[in-house]
């Protein structure tokens, strides 16, 4: 049983190594020779060497027999099974690793798959692993990849690649560190941070993830994406470019670079070919003004759209909308902002306040003049109420409204249709006390007019004096005659609580939105 044992050991030893030895298959020449003291055969013309699956040809070599390694020059063409062909110039292959050491104008093919081009390759048979160190190019049916060192798989078809890697596909051009490729599944996967321009200009940079170039879609994160009119950044990211359409997740961040205008939110969603781009949860815009000063806007969701017609270009705001800029807050159901002709539109029961004044409409929509507040304009049910130092309600009513500003505040108000106004005149009075002089305000009376059309003039953003038009009913009630029931317009609402602060609007990353 012994010698059974021993005679089955030696001859699977001598398989082994057989297995591992190259050999010599053809030759038109043969000669010995001896270098460095080392005997090796010199073999020339149509020389074709095998190990296994493994078929080497070249043109001349040096065959070391005792340490199984062949020097090859001229034309050196490998075959390994059905699936790799390998070309170079010179070949140094160790048959005891069974390592391929390739150089000069090296075109390393997968079959049907890809091809590797690089001058300086090793061809790891037994990790199935061909490694470049000093540059190299990746070509298939979808793209082509470029960097200084790489290696690929021919098991899983998976190339690596790193430093100054460039990659070109018809749609786009790519830039990164360090990115992997399946040149079966067509996906390139992103490891480290990655430049995308595409065909159109646009660009996008990413951090990790991936994208199928087949499919031309693909699960990104921690990345920028840009367009002529927008930065969008966002923690994760899904591409689908056949259909154009772009939706970001996660502090997503959008920047308008033409209206110098920021949105916030949750979640994103573009739609490149019909140019409109959604935000939403926790969503708000910050829009940046030339004094400093930023007008926020939050909303349920927020909607930009895109178009060669300036007239067409908007931003829409839906369900719960709120505004806060240091001299103006509101609150709507929904809001439009159109930039051609710089006009903010508010619907459904909107209210905006502007220092102590607060007004309300059907539907209001202001005009902005280099970026300030110019005219606003209430339409239908129009009401602008403030209240003084003696908590006294100044109101105006009427069917439409036009506000002028003046700097930051109301300069005057113009009423068209069904004009009231009650009006509350204060005076100051300066007395004597024992700790020196008191100023004190008091009412004289509460002035009432109804007047088809009327001008309210207001002074340091409140009430004046008020001027009326064609027959106007007037009547001053002195303060001990005054009626609790008459100090109210009807329709009357303060809503002051409502109020927005600016914590209420930026909702998130306060410090990205200044």
């Amino acid at each position: 049983m012994r010698v059974v044992l021993l005679l089955f050991c030696a001859l699977f030893a001598h398989h082994a190594v057989s297995q591992r030895q190259v050999k010599l298959k053809k030759a038109d020449n043969l000669f010995g020779a001896v270098k460095d003291g080392e005997r090796f055969d010199r073999v020339i013309g149509n020389v074709i060497f095998i190990q296994n699956n493994t078929t080497i040809y070249c043109d001349s070599a040096h065959f070391y027999k005792r340490k199984n390694r062949v020097e090859a020059f001229g034309q050196v063409h490998i075959t390994d099974g059905d699936s790799v062909d390998v070309v170079s110039r010179s070949l140094s292959y160790d048959g005891n690793k069974r390592i391929a050491y390739l150089r000069k104008n090296v075109v390393f093919t997968k079959k049907g798959i890809a091809t590797l081009y690089t001058d300086f390759l090793d061809y790891d048979r037994p990790k199935s692993e061909a490694r470049y160190f000093n540059g190299g190019r990746l070509v298939d049916s979808a793209n082509v990849l470029t960097s200084k060192k790489g290696y690929y798989d021919i098991r899983t078809n998976m190339a690596s690649f790193k430093s100054e890697v460039t990659g070109k596909n018809p749609d786009y051009t790519l830039e990164s560190d360090t990115l992997q490729y399946n040149s079966t599944t067509k996906i390139i996967y992103f490891r480290d941070h990655t430049t995308v321009t595409n065909k159109d200009g646009s660009t996008a940079v990413y951090k990790s993830g991936f994208y199928n170039t087949n499919l031309k879609a693909s699960a990104l994160t921690l990345g920028q994406m840009e367009t002529a009119e927008y930065k969008i950044k966002g923690d994760e990211y899904q591409i689908d470019d056949v259909r154009k359409l772009y939706r970001a997740k996660g502090r997503v961040v959008m920047t308008s670079k033409e209206e110098n205008m920021l949105i916030f939110g949750d979640n994103s969603f573009y739609d490149k070919k019909n140019g409109v781009s959604k935000v939403y949860g926790n969503s708000f815009v910050a829009k940046i003004g030339d004094d400093a000063d930023t007008l926020f806007i939050s909303a349920d969701t927020l909607v930009s759209i895109e178009s060669p017609d300036p007239k067409k270009k908007r931003l829409l705001a839906y369900k719960n909308v709120k505004i806060f800029k240091s001299d103006m807050q509101g609150m709507a159901d929904s809001l439009a902002y159109i930039a051609n002709d710089s006009t903010l539109h508010l619907y459904t029961q909107p209210i905006l306040w502007n220092h102590e004044n607060q007004m309300t409409a059907d539907s209001i929509y202001m005009v902005l003049k280099n970026k300030k507040i110019d005219r606003l304009y209430m339409i239908a049910n129009s009401f602008v109420a403030s209240q003084d130092s003696l908590r006294n309600f100044n109101q105006i009513k009427g069917r439409r409204m036009v506000a002028h500003f003046s700097g930051s505040q109301i300069n005057f108000v113009a009423v068209n249709g069904n004009g009231e106004s009650i009006y509350h005149a204060l005076q100051e009075k300066e007395i004597d006390t024992d700790k020196g002089k008191l100023l004190i305000t008091y009412t004289t009376g509460m002035n009432k007019m109804i007047c088809s059309n009327m001008r309210i003039n207001f002074l340091n953003g409140r009430v004046n004096n008020v001027s009326a038009y064609v027959k106007p009913d007037a009547t001053f009630t002195p303060p001990h005659e005054i009626k609790e029931a008459d100090r109210l317009l009807k329709g009357f609402d303060w809503k002051g609580k409502l109020r927005p602060a600016r914590a209420d609007v930026v909702k998130r990353h306060p410090n990205e939105a200044n």
